[in-house]
């Protein structure tokens, strides 16, 4: 699958929309998404991706830059609304956001628009209409969501969990099954599908050991590599996860402990690592999402090593890096590796990761990165560079 080259993917469902009161912004072959009626560089098709990129950037305020970094989560996780309401304007994602993840998608059981789909296809293109016609530089917004044993939607296709497809050695079956996951996201107006996990599980003691395909990293890996290229060929991207590590933590922990694993390093890389460095270098996979976990004391979501030196200069990856769930709060609060949150925020970003993904409001990750960015201490455009890539 070729990388989704900023907008076009996204904007389509939104010409299926149907007129709009800011119509005026549609015009023949480009959408003027600034509004001010001539097209930029960046509202320009025929332009390079790099030349696009680095326009929009430069027309970018620090309060947009930052809210492209944060996922909402959707209705009844995060979001107080499932549509866009008159409040929408005074919220933090009246300057954007990088993506919404779970949107109607039923977990939250009072959920309008998680059926009929649809119902729900409008619905996601009414949220897109928001941050295209009603932002100031209408930077389209990306829909995610989970998708390890089916896609994580009501009523779509229930698949069994990893480790039962992992019994069946059938890499066949295991790319039918990716196939399904992206038809059914691609059909509902997701994205970005957070799958497949590709821990390598070797300790029965861990409680997440069900989310794994087995104990083999050649088997991980090839089962890996079908899954992937079977989302993709949807037209969908697909996050890997859980980079790096996390399946082997000291004594089978899981929670709210320390998940220290105590790993050789030749076991690291021939082992835990195999699967995601075979993902990368043989697929298209443009997500990668990183783990709560440390190792040697450093936090995956806080290294260096792990989300660049790794990731993309020895594996190749061109996509972009979100975080687990309060992968970056406990940098802080379980690894006491940052005297403070806020330089937890500091330690992530300079370390590689592009959005903050977890059940609390942006704002927790906006502010503290735009106090950084105001005192000298960081810089977003690296990170919305690589993830500007993708959309």
């Amino acid at each position: 699958m070729k990388p989704i080259k900023f907008f076009p993917f996204i904007i389509l469902a939104i010409l299926l929309g149907g007129s709009t009161p800011s119509s005026s912004i549609y015009k023949k072959g480009w959408i003027d998404f600034n509004k001010n009626g001539r097209k930029d560089i960046y509202e320009d098709s025929s332009q390079t991706i790099e030349k696009r990129i680095d326009d929009l950037l430069s027309q970018m305020t620090m309060e947009e830059k930052t809210c492209q970094m944060v996922t909402l989560y959707g209705y009844g996780r995060v979001a107080k609304e499932e549509l866009p309401g008159a409040n929408w304007k005074n919220e933090l994602w009246k300057d954007g956001l990088g993506n919404i993840d779970e949107a109607s998608n039923g977990v939250y059981k009072d959920a309008q628009y998680k059926f009929p789909y649809d119902k729900h296809v409008w619905a996601l293109n009414e949220i897109q209409k928001f941050f295209v016609e009603e932002t100031r530089l209408g930077i389209p917004v990306e829909f995610t969501n989970e998708g390890i044993r089916g896609l994580n939607y009501y009523q779509s296709t229930s698949m069994p969990a990893q480790i039962g497809m992992g019994c069946t050695w059938n890499k066949d079956l295991l790319h039918q099954v990716g196939v399904c996951i992206g038809k059914e996201g691609y059909a509902l107006g997701y994205h970005n599908i957070y799958s497949p996990a590709l821990d390598v599980a070797r300790d029965q003691r861990w409680g997440r050991i069900v989310e794994c395909f087995g104990e083999d990293p050649f088997l991980v890996a090839e089962l890996g590599l079908q899954v992937s290229k079977g989302i993709q060929s949807q037209g969908v991207v697909n996050t890997l996860k859980h980079f790096a590590i996390y399946s082997a933590p000291k004594g089978g922990r899981d929670g709210h402990v320390r998940l220290d694993p105590h790993i050789a390093p030749r076991e690291i890389h021939m082992v835990y690592l195999y699967p995601f460095k075979r993902n990368i270098m043989e697929t298209s996979t443009l997500g990668i999402m990183s783990s709560y976990n440390d190792y040697d004391d450093v936090p995956v979501t806080g290294s260096y090593y792990f989300l660049f030196d790794l990731l993309r200069k020895t594996y190749g990856f061109k996509g972009y890096v979100v975080s687990d769930s309060d992968a970056v709060a406990w940098i802080h609060s379980k690894h006491r590796v940052a005297e403070t949150y806020k330089d937890t925020v500091r330690q992530s970003v300079e370390a590689g990761l592009n959005v903050r993904t977890t059940f609390n409001h942006p704002k927790n990750f906006v502010e503290p990165l735009r106090e950084l960015i105001e005192e000298g201490a960081s810089s977003s455009d690296i990170r919305l560079k690589e993830s500007f890539e993708i959309k």
